[in-house]
This record gives structure tokens, sequence and C-alpha cells, in this order.
């Protein structure tokens, strides 16, 4: 070989050894209420997500992919610790006048990658504390930029109920840069966190890096910058949709300009299901049974996209169960990163994602819970059979939302026996069918009893053995205690 193609060839392999040896970057895009009907891919009307439909093309849609918890708080608890967030003593949606929140002894998925050695940074809506001791520069981020919580929430809550938005703060690195994020402001947000998310990766595009991306949109009150204002079919809500969508663009954008592609899983998904009772502006379950804050397949089952290229099929649709308390311990996989020092929930469930012929999920079952640690029902392992056990839960009860930013009143709705639904032949939860299964009822109680031994449940007075404490405030009292006059 000539000296000169022998240096070039030894260039080249020096390049796809790097390439193999890299540590994929991880970019987990999580919006807030989003429908399971939400998406181009999964259905939308009336506009297009065809950035976000990019990711199925390119890489596989999960049409069975569901979080922890059908609410704001407790889904990120999930998703970032890998601990269904009652294990945490995270429940619910904390609001300004919390003085809890995660605590400095659960690991995020940040740290895990930190570990690694890697670049971490957030933009968006944080909802796991907002006092000084929970900020995401506490957990594992190198910097932070967003909301400390959704953006409905203000200290004097009456004050909003009366139309007024006073004091919502935006966050740099744990410290308000602005006491007042305003209406006239808000519209702004999603290009904000997007600019935050493109900066990032150009300024680490040189070494491994996690970047979450946590929009506040399409969360009530909807805002939508003038780039997408009147642009779709369907309202402000559409609008609001596709800004979102091209937010996603200018990501991929990103990574495909440092030519990062090939090194990079993409997830984008949401928090939970929803938000029925605001009618047009909120999203759309589509086949699936109620919405946000509730157990039922359109409150927990949210659309999934994942991308990395050569390592997860394009093209294909999985419908293998998968929660979002497996995403930390199956990354972690990935990069070689041990595992967080206690216990978690979540297991590695890559062969499903990669789709590996013949893959399980390793889960024995899911279990589902609800307010304050309120178990509403349990899910088999593949995703099959759901036992939906008696508990009281909202509905519109077939009503309409409500119009323009006012929502519907809910009505209480009481399942008085355990009911079983087969969710690979019903999905959108019709029919009971646990006379003619006995003995999947049987095996879903007896898998109930083990999450209420471990984690317990209010409904049935259990405490879990395995529960934790969130962090407090010092001299803040537990929750559901008062301090002593």
């Amino acid at each position: 070989m000539r000296p000169a193609l022998a240096a070039i060839f030894s260039f080249l392999l020096g390049v796809a050894v790097c390439a193999a040896d890299r540590l994929p970057n991880v970019v987990i895009i999580f919006t807030d209420d989003q429908g399971y009907g939400d998406l181009g891919t999964f259905g939308a009307k009336g506009y297009t997500t065809p950035n976000i439909d990019s990711l199925a093309r390119d890489g596989t849609k999960f049409t069975h992919f569901h979080v922890a918890q059908a609410v704001c708080s407790a889904s990120r608890a999930a998703l970032l610790t890998g601990c269904y967030s009652n294990r945490i003593g995270i429940h619910g949606a904390l609001g300004p006048n919390s003085n809890h929140g995660i605590n400095d002894a659960e690991t995020t998925l940040a740290e895990v990658l930190k570990s690694r050695g890697y670049a971490t940074g957030m933009a968006g809506k944080w909802h796991l504390g907002h006092r000084d001791r929970f900020v995401p520069n506490r957990h594992g981020f190198d910097e932070s930029f967003g909301l400390p919580y959704s953006n409905d929430m203000w200290p004097h809550h009456p004050e909003a109920k009366a139309g007024t938005y006073p004091k919502l703060p935006l966050w740099e690195n744990g410290k308000a840069i602005d006491a007042d994020i305003t209406p006239a402001k808000q519209p702004n947000l999603t290009t904000w966190y997007t600019e935050r998310a493109v900066s990032f990766i150009e300024r680490n595009k040189e070494r491994p890096f996690f970047f979450y991306l946590a929009h506040s949109m399409p969360h009530v009150p909807l805002f939508v910058s003038d780039k997408f204002k009147g642009k779709s079919q369907q309202g402000l809500y559409g609008d609001v949709i596709m800004e979102i969508d091209w937010s996603v663009g200018e990501v991929l954008k990103a990574l495909a300009k440092h030519g990062l592609d090939r090194d990079t899983l993409v997830i984008f998904t949401t928090d939970n299901g929803p938000w029925l009772s605001y009618g047009n502006h909120a999203g759309s379950a589509g086949p699936l049974r109620e919405g946000k804050g509730t157990a039922w397949e359109g409150g927990t089952r949210v659309p999934a996209l994942m991308r990395w290229p050569g390592r997860i099929p394009a093209g294909r649709v999985s419908s293998d169960f998968i929660m979002t308390i497996d995403l930390l311990p199956t990354i972690a996989g990935r990069v070689g990163a041990q595992l967080p020092a206690l216990p978690i929930d979540g297991r590695d469930v890559w062969p499903l994602l990669a789709g590996q012929p013949g893959a399980k999920n390793p889960h024995e079952g899911y279990g589902f819970w609800y307010a304050q640690n309120e178990l509403r029902a349990i899910v088999s392992g593949d995703g099959r059979w759901k036992l939906v056990l008696p508990h009281t839960y909202r509905t519109l009860a077939g009503r309409p939302g409500g119009q323009d930013g006012i929502p519907s009143k809910y009505e209480d709705a009481t399942l008085a026996a355990p009911a079983l639904f087969d969710l690979r032949n019903d999905i959108g939860e019709s029919k009971d069918v646990a006379t003619a299964h006995p003995e999947q009822v049987k095996r879903l109680l007896a898998f109930a009893e083990q999450c209420r031994d471990e984690l317990g449940d209010s409904l049935t007075k259990r405490t879990g053995k395995g529960s934790r404490e969130p962090g407090r405030v010092e001299g803040a009292p537990a929750a559901g205690k008062k301090k002593k006059a």
C-alpha cells in the first residue's frame, strides 16, 4: 500500500473507532398535557407535525408507552429517577407553596450520565421542587433554564382565577432572572427553550451530552408565538402543537448540522394525557378512555417516538408495554453507568427498544397509583391485561369540555368492583372481561398485593415498606401533618 493511501486508511480507521467508542448523546423531549392523539403519526386532525413524525419514520413508534402517573410532578419524578414517584414521596403536582421536593439521596438520570462524563442541561418546566435544595443544578444538571412549576401556578392563585397572572418566575440555574413572566412574555417560552437546547448542543458537540427539553406547552393557559399564531385548523391548541413540532425540528437540525444524528438517542413523549375539561384548549386521547388525572389509558398511555440510527429500527411500530421508569436503567445500560444506590423500579428494556426478536418485557407487571398513594390499576408485564381496582375517579361523563381556557367541571364516578380489560383487543377499555378470565383477575390481584406491600395503598390503608421520604425544607411538616401551634 502506498504511504499516502496507508495514511488515509489509518485516519479513516481511527475515525471509525472513535465513532464506535463515543458514548451516545441523549435528548429527551417531554411535553406537558399532550394527548395520545395529538401527533400526525398518531392521528391528529387540523394540523401537521412533520418533524416529530420524522422520528417515527427514522426510528420506532411506541403505541403502548406509559407514564407512571397522569399528573405533572409525579410523572417527571418517575421519568428522571426510574422510580414510581410514590416510592420517593412525590405525589400529584407541587405548587408554589410546597416545602418539599426531590430528595438529595435520589439519583436522577442527569447524575447517572454525569458519572460517565456527560455534559447535562435542561430547559423548560422542572416541577420537582422550587426551593434552593431542589433545583435542577442540585440534581445533576450543569445548566438549567425555565419555569419551576406549571405555567398556571402562582403564589396567589385566587388572583389567577380572577384572570390575572402575577409573579410566575423564570429560572436560570435555579435562580430567578425574571420574577414576573406575564402573559405578554409567555408566548416566548417555546422559542426560548428551543434556543437553549440548540445552544447547548452547539457548545457540547465534542463530548457526550444529555439534554432534557421539558416544554411548558400545551399545558393551559396556552400561549404561542407570532410565528405560529393562526396557522392551524385546530385553533390555538393546534397552533401550539405546530410550534412544538418546529422546536423538535430545530433540535434535529442542530444534531444534523454537527454530524451527531447517529450518535444521539432522541426520545419524544409527554407527561400525561390531555386535560379534557379544557375542551378546545385540550388535546385528544384518541381512542383511549378518559384523560389526565386518571389511571385509565387516556391518562397514562402517551405518544412516544425514539430515534437512534443503526440501533433502534427505522419505520417500526412497537406495541410492547414500556413505562418511563424503564428509561433510566435502559440508558444506563447503554453507556456503562452504574444504577442508583437506592432501589429503583424500572428495568432495562433495551431488547424491546431495539426490536430484538423474541424480546419480552422483564416486569411481572406494573402498578398505577394516583392522588395520595391510591393504587388504582395493575397491568401485566406484557401489557395485555389491565385490572382496574375499585376507586373513585373524575370524568366528564360524555359531556364536552370547556371553551377558550374556561374548563368544564368534572364529576366523580366510582368503580365498585375490580374490572379486567384485554388491552390487546380493547384499547378503549370498554368491556369488562373479569368474569370470562378469572385466572387473570387472580394473578393481577396477587401482584397488587405485592405492590401494596412494597409501596403501600391508601385505598386499603396500607403502608409500603419500600417508600422513601421526599426532601423537605428544614422545619417544614411532613405531608399530611401540620406544625403544632
